[in-house]
């Protein structure tokens, strides 16, 4: 496509107007909250955030060298001693009068959500949600996850055996920018409630939300010296927090989950990963194209797509492409963009400068190499530095970088198909396999695609939340998105090592009653032979 014939870049998205007496950062990041936030802070040195709204300093910070990294390891497992001792109902009480702090105080953490990271509140607020309901659900099951399990032993009645779950020691979690309520004290709620402490480095650009939830968990009842939280660049002071940790949790890139991991793996330390997704929404010939299209928005646009589990590549069935495409379009266009701290935007603002580059390249290059502008494809600076336009593209295909590399914005791709066991094979095509989505209004057959669709969580009839609030399940990456699961109980065992405690009673385990060994050996045997036919295990 020539320059002459490229569409004219005019945005269209309107603007939400902010309701009146709106509270402005300053308002919300005053003297007495920044110190009463990072008192907590192990740190030597000094940095600041940012907010993406204005591009303007939000708060001037402490900054951990590696020094003060094994400080807070050194408190923290010191605290951990103590902690692991504290009955587990007791440490999952801390977590049910947290959740009803979130709730209560919300407000609060909306208006830092917003403040960091750039997005609508109604989006925002999905992380008080699933905040609440992690800390609800192991708030209530943590006792029965890691009470002490009986098992068959290795000759029934004479060996008892009992499986133990002891808590690693300290953690070391490092925590992303884009979800800094979840993806931070989210991910260590199961990790404080099997008896660790925590040593945490969220992103700078967006670390007042995970201190204020640090706070807030002090106020239920946590030790403060249990939640330990450094702050710094991330090549200087992440591989310190793994250096320490006698676990590792990692939610970001591939690329540095790859170094994490190695990392890890050096020092024989376990590690569980949430990394990078190009995730697929398959839109079947039966689907309810009206409700796909209202979830494509959800799916592609919630936080500005920068969210690792929304969708970026839309396959639809060409039988319905044309009408689905023109509702969607239509929506997408409709979509407020804003920066208040209400309620009222549909859409807010990219993170940073980075994110921004990223967008604009993959659009503007797919589009110089022949791809279509649905919607979209627009900076809006006239709202925010940061600001882009929610944007769909059609005529994608090899080798547009927009095609195969995660977006991480509000960018999606879509593609047309015919036959279903050939799009399922391109939905799994990628290297990436961490979230996938399936529109159909036969429930048996949305359940027999998702079964073979190579993704961690897959959701039918919506794009990403119904799987993931589901804390009961398994959440996490197949393939390069990942390695262990976050929610139930892989989500707080991955947090203990597993001990057996096995109890030989009346007889050894060797000859004994005078048997000699080709007597025990053939007693063993007959045992074996009549275990099987008593199909016990």
């Amino acid at each position: 496509m020539t320059d002459a014939q490229a569409p004219e870049k005019t945005g269209t998205n309107p603007v939400a107007p902010a309701p009146a007496g709106a509270r402005t950062a300053a308002d919300v990041v005053t003297p007495e909250l920044l110190a009463q936030l990072t008192k907590g802070v192990v740190g030597s040195g000094r940095t600041a955030n940012h907010t993406p709204y204005t591009g303007e300093k939000l708060a001037d910070l402490p900054e951990s060298t590696p020094e003060d990294v094994a400080e807070a390891f050194e408190r923290a497992r010191a605290a951990q001693a103590v902690w692991a001792q504290v009955p587990v109902r007791r440490r999952a009480a801390v977590l049910l009068r947290f959740h009803d702090l979130v709730l209560e105080r919300q407000a609060e953490v909306l208006d830092l959500i917003q403040l960091e990271t750039g997005k609508a509140r109604l989006h925002a607020h999905e992380e008080v949600q699933a905040v609440a309901v992690a800390a609800r659900h192991y708030g209530r099951k943590a006792p029965a996850y890691l009470r002490p399990k009986r098992h068959t032993g290795a000759v029934p009645t004479l060996t008892k055996v009992t499986e133990l779950r002891h808590p690693r020691g300290v953690v070391g979690q490092i925590a992303p920018w884009n979800y800094p309520l979840e993806l931070s004290v989210g991910d260590a709620l199961p990790a404080f409630v099997a008896g660790n402490a925590v040593v945490m480095k969220p992103d700078t650009e967006t670390c007042l939300t995970a201190l204020w939830a640090r706070d807030l968990l002090i106020e239920a009842g946590l030790p403060a010296e249990v939640f330990q939280v450094v702050l710094g660049d991330g090549p200087v002071v992440g591989p310190e927090v793994v250096r320490h940790a006698d676990y590792v949790s990692f939610t970001g890139s591939t690329r540095t989950g790859r170094e994490v991991a190695q990392g890890a793996a050096a020092r024989l330390v376990g590690v569980s990963l949430e990394l990078g997704g190009k995730n697929a929404m398959l839109v079947l010939k039966d689907a309810d194209i009206d409700k796909a299209a209202a979830g494509a928005v959800r799916a592609c646009f919630s936080s500005a797509g920068q969210l690792c589990i929304s969708i970026e590549r839309l396959y639809v069935h060409e039988s319905i492409a044309d009408e689905f495409v023109q509702r969607f379009a239509t929506r997408t266009k409709a979509m407020r963009l804003g920066k208040s701290l209400a309620y009222g935007a549909d859409m807010g603002s990219l993170v940073g400068e980075r994110q921004l580059q990223t967008v604009t390249r993959h659009v503007d290059e797919a589009v110089a190499k022949g791809a279509t502008l649905i919607a979209g494809g627009v900076a809006r600076p006239d709202i925010g530095p940061y600001f882009y336009e929610p944007t769909i593209l059609d005529g994608v295909e090899a080798p547009m970088a927009v095609c195969g590399e995660e977006t991480f914005g509000p960018v999606v791709s879509i593609y047309r198909f015919t036959d279903e066991d050939a799009v399922i094979d391109e939905a799994n095509s990628t290297a990436y396999g961490l979230n996938s989505s399936v529109w159909t209004k036969d429930a048996r057959r949305g359940r027999e695609v998702a079964g073979r669709l190579r993704t961690g969580t897959v959701n039918i009839n919506e794009g990403y939340a119904p799987a993931y609030g589901s804390v009961q399940s398994p959440m996490g990456g197949m393939k390069d998105s990942g390695l262990g699961r976050r929610h139930g109980s892989e989500g707080i065992l991955k947090y203990t090592e597993a001990q057996t405690v096995a109890h030989q009673r009346i007889m050894p385990m060797a000859p004994s009653f005078g048997m000699s060994d080709e007597k025990y050996a053939a007693f063993m045997s007959r045992s074996l032979r009549a275990m099987k036919a008593l199909r016990l295990r």
